[in-house]
């Protein structure tokens, strides 16, 4: 045989081994595959919707962690946001993967229940009572006497200050103070104004000195010394009804506790009236142009120094950490309740509580329900700082004192409701207040708008 024959044909032999040793390793991890396949089919799966892709690392690690203790499999499914509960309709009547649990905001329950989409929950660890939730997230996931939901994370509104001017001006009023006491005695430690020490007060003092009503607003702005670069005492965004509604919340009522019952509106009443003309009245002291602000612009003047207090939501707190951590905020701030409309009137923020809701199609009811008691009753540490997201547990956020503040207006604080008849209940409110602060007829427009809303039901 000659060599060009003899090499090609100790070429032919190398590849045909090759050709075997590769069948042979395909076959390994096709055999490795289907044994993977085997394993997963072999537990039990279901799938989790969620339409914040912030919070996509978190729903991940709670999946692993709970599928681990469990031996079973949590699939998460991020999907668009809109037309959301939609699409989780589409894919439970058409699709494989039905959504078996998911994410919701409380406004849609009666939707999502009445489409077949949220069923009764099989809360048998008694999580959801007031040892774990306030009654305002348990009111957020009722439809009905029934709780069809879990609660998760919550927004609402409260009172930011800025605590250094507030120190600053509660120091001097002492000063004052003890000045006037000692009849003239000196009191030049005191001072602010002389390059000397600032008189050292306390955090309850500084408290104490937070308005508690409009009026107490008012009276300070009267009196307050203010920096020079402060603009405002006040400013919060009045185009937005989130910013607004408490001065409202506490009478005027939207189908009770838990915002589903159509027999119980009441939105025409004197102290609903009275608390509009409250409102109405700070546009002659202040002058916020409500077409001149928004709320990022707001959250920017009080990180500038340029107003000393605000209206605002728990997204705020991670605006001014990271303003800070910049060194483009200079001050210290703090969170308190957002004062009374007047000292005979109260007032009542507005919430919307995020829940897990387990699907009326899952055929894993129990796995569902176990998960949705896992996110919202275990693992919910770190879910703030990882997310932005509040937990509506009592349990979480030890420590931190601005969401603590916030979990106190939370408790307080109404429900968006859920009647689907009034979807648009929240857009002409928004046009009663902003025709309200430019000097609208407050007794016409709550009139009106009572007469329309009460024909939607009917």
């Amino acid at each position: 045989m000659g060599l060009r024959k003899r090499l090609l044909a100790i070429l032919a032999i190398v590849c045909v081994l090759a050709g075997i040793i590769y069948v042979g390793e395909s076959g390994i991890a096709v055999k490795k595959k289907n044994e993977a396949d085997l394993l997963f089919r072999n537990k039990e799966t279901i799938y989790f919707w969620y339409s914040d892709d912030t919070m996509t690392d978190f729903i991940n690690s709670a999946a692993v962690s709970f599928g681990e203790k469990e031996d079973v499999r949590i699939i998460p499914v991020l999907t668009s946001d809109s037309e959301y509960l939609e699409a989780v309709n589409d894919a439970s009547l058409h699709s494989e993967h039905i959504p078996d649990a998911y994410i919701l905001s409380n406004d849609s329950l009666e939707k999502a229940y009445l489409a077949g989409l949220a069923s009764k929950i099989l809360d048998n660890t008694s999580l959801c009572t007031t040892d774990h939730f306030p009654q305002t997230a348990l009111y957020a996931v009722t439809y009905k006497e029934k709780l069809i939901a879990y609660p998760y994370f919550y927004e609402t509104s409260a009172f930011l200050y800025n605590k250094s001017y507030l120190e600053a001006w509660t120091a001097e009023q002492i000063a004052q103070r003890e000045s006037q006491d000692a009849q003239g005695a000196e009191s030049e430690s005191t001072e602010n104004n002389d390059g000397q020490d600032t008189l050292e007060v306390s955090d309850e003092q500084i408290e104490a000195g937070i308005p508690a009503t409009m009026d107490e607003v008012l009276a300070f702005a009267d009196n307050y010394d203010a920096p020079e670069n402060v603009e405002a005492v006040l400013r919060w965004d009045v185009s937005d009804i989130f910013y607004n509604y408490y001065f409202v919340g506490n009478y005027l009522v939207m189908g009770g506790d838990s915002g589903d019952d159509e027999n119980n509106i009441n939105i025409y009443n004197e102290e609903t009236k009275k608390c509009l003309q409250v409102y109405q009245n700070l546009n002659q002291f202040f002058f916020i142009e409500s077409d001149a602000v928004t709320y990022d612009s707001v959250i920017q003047d009080f990180i500038d120094g340029k107003i000393v207090f605000t209206v605002a939501t728990t997204d705020a707190l991670m605006k001014l950490d990271e303003a800070k951590n910049e060194g483009t905020f200079a001050y210290d701030y703090g969170i308190a309740m957002i004062p009374q409309p007047s000292a005979e009137l109260k007032g009542r923020s507005l919430s919307v509580t995020n829940c897990v809701v387990v699907n009326g199609y899952s055929e894993h009811k129990g796995l569902a329900n176990r998960f949705a008691q896992y996110l919202t009753g275990s693992f919910y540490k770190n879910l703030y700082e990882r997310t932005g997201k509040v937990s509506a547990n009592l349990a979480a956020n030890p420590g931190n004192e601005y969401l603590i503040a916030f979990m106190e207006e939370y408790k307080s604080s109404n429900s968006l409701p859920k009647m689907m008849e009034t979807s648009n209940f929240w857009l002409q409110l928004e046009i009663l207040f902003s025709r309200a602060w430019d000097g609208g007829d407050v007794d016409s427009l709550l009139q009106n708008m009572s007469s329309q809303i009460i024909s939607q039901v009917q």
